[in-house]
């Protein structure tokens, strides 16, 4: 089925006007793609998860309009919120019966979820909550409760008061965390939303290839905002979900940054001159995925058919950090731990850098290992102590600076980001890697 789906994907329609633009899924085929992807993914990984946190039941509960962030990876589409009170159980039978899936809601769900609840007023849907838990006589009841993941806390604390009233004292002591299933749900991918996912970077990518290029910027004229406007009109207009307003910036010699941590400027009413480094940091999500893009630009002076030797030798130093951070990557290891060795690394090559790595899936800003934050270098508490697990993503983020011959050794800062995934045995980039600049005639 899901094989029929994607090649549906892979025929869609095109960006309007976009040149040599990735295709993309219609409206109305979204929700089957997707939910083929949510059937493997229950049908499969839960129980696996599930084992291997040794959880044996699982609830989810969410309010109209105050959803659970775990909600609505776990439901089928087209659904924008949980209505009214919607509650969803999870029941480990064993490795042969497998993983009992439940709605407990006044609205069906579909076929993926077994409806538990003939209807009645709301003190009747805990009531029938209960029963099924007592009647299945769990170890534990894992809740999503956390204080270090924020996508893991999802019940809030009237639900939480709820639920210990309908369960009782002996049935509430068994009430634990899921943070750690829920991390392991929305951070691990299965081979299939691989797929599904280099379309999208792939979208992302070249949409930035056509913003810094001259068919969108004439210099002297074109401003920052108009740039970050075109990118996101470009998705917007394929029905493409920003998950954030795409930034633009520009660096060039003879500007002063001061002690600005990141260096250049950013004003959207900037006009972009010729001899301009442009950066622009840009994140959509499509089909449930999220990616997280960073590339770079130059805008020729005249007389230039090429950036300048020192900026082309700035950019081969990110993509050698990339290497040199990705190397790290070793199931077991920690975030904290990966951003160490990497440090040590770009250290004795005298690389000035930063690292700021995250999670990237289900939410552009993922749950799983941090790896070093923008402004903090060292260890990250909780999210960096996160070990390293196959089949899931990452936004290689960070930086270098270097020196410029050609700007009389005034620094740049080349900010690089890739969307990857972790296979177990290396960092593979999910559509490409920058490793030319970007160039603007």
């Amino acid at each position: 089925m899901f094989r029929i789906l994607l090649v549906a994907l892979l025929t869609a329609v095109h960006l309007p006007n976009a040149q040599a633009q990735p295709s993309v899924a219609p409206f109305a085929q979204r929700p089957a793609i997707e939910n083929s992807l949510l059937a493997e993914r229950l049908d499969e990984l839960l129980p696996k998860l599930m084992r291997e946190q040794n959880i044996d039941l699982w609830l989810v509960i969410a309010r109209e309009y105050n959803d659970d962030p775990t909600f609505l990876s776990l439901v089928p589409k087209p659904r924008f919120t949980a209505r009214r009170t919607t509650m969803l159980l999870f029941h480990d039978r064993g490795v042969e019966k497998g993983v009992e899936r439940l709605t407990i809601s006044r609205y069906p769900l579909g076929e993926l979820y077994e409806p538990a609840w003939q209807g009645g007023d709301l003190d009747a849907q805990w009531r029938r909550l209960a029963e099924l838990i007592e009647a299945r006589d769990p170890n534990s009841i894992a809740i999503n409760v956390s204080d270090t993941w924020p996508v893991a806390d999802g019940l809030s604390h009237g639900l939480y008061k709820k639920l210990e009233t309908a369960l009782g004292p002996d049935l509430s002591a068994r009430l634990v965390s899921s943070e750690n299933l829920v991390v392991r749900w929305l951070e691990t991918r299965i081979p299939a939303e691989i797929e599904v996912w280099q379309r999208a970077v792939a979208i992302a990518r070249s949409t930035i290839a056509e913003a810094f290029s001259e068919r969108v910027i004439t210099p002297g004229v074109t401003t920052l905002g108009e740039v970050a406007w075109f990118i996101r009109e470009r998705f917007e207009a394929a029905g493409l979900a920003p998950w954030f307003h795409p930034d633009v910036n520009r660096q060039w010699q003879g500007a002063d940054y001061g002690k600005a941590e990141f260096l250049g400027a950013g004003y959207t009413q900037t006009i972009i001159r010729r001899g301009d480094l442009l950066h622009t940091d840009v994140g959509l999500c499509y089909l449930g995925l999220c990616t997280d893009t960073q590339e770079m630009g130059y805008v020729l002076k005249l007389g230039e058919t090429a950036p300048p030797a020192g900026l082309v030798q700035a950019m081969a130093t990110g993509n050698l950090w990339q290497d040199l951070l990705t190397s790290q990557f070793q199931t077991g290891r920690s975030g904290n731990e990966i951003l160490a060795a990497a440090q040590e690394l770009l250290h004795d090559r005298n690389i000035d850098h930063a690292i700021y790595t995250h999670p990237l899936g289900v939410f552009g800003h993922g749950p799983g290992p941090t790896i070093g934050m923008w402004d903090n270098q060292g260890p990250t508490p909780g999210r960096g102590d996160w070990l390293l697990f196959p089949m899931t993503g990452y936004a290689i983020e960070g930086r270098v600076t270097v020196a410029i011959p050609e700007w009389n050794n005034e620094p740049v800062q080349m900010k690089l980001e890739q969307s990857a995934v972790y296979d177990g045995d290396e960092v593979r980039y999910l559509s490409g890697r920058q490793t030319h600049l970007h160039v603007v005639r």
